[in-house]
């Protein structure tokens, strides 16, 4: 699973904000990322947090948490049209 996918999966799932290391321990513990296949799981998953915030998908609540953006239906969040 890419990282975005990854970052938007779990906070579907919870449908609430979480601190980064949250969604990171989250989607390692679930399977989402694999750390002996994806390579600098840290540095790729905030470059992917930042990315969503930039794009709308996500929104940045406080230094370190992110949610769903306000409105949107969390099971479409990040689907493609």
């Amino acid at each position: 699973m890419e990282f975005r996918e990854a970052v938007l999966t779990v906070l579907r799932e919870e449908e609430k904000p979480l601190h980064w290391t949250v969604i990171q321990d989250l989607a390692l513990k679930r399977g989402y990322l694999d750390p002996f296949t994806q390579t600098d799981i840290r540095q790729n998953l905030l470059k992917a947090l930042a990315e969503a915030a930039k794009n709308g998908d996500i929104q940045k609540e406080s230094a370190g948490v992110y949610a769903l953006r306000a409105g949107a239906s969390p099971g479409r969040v990040g689907s493609e049209t």
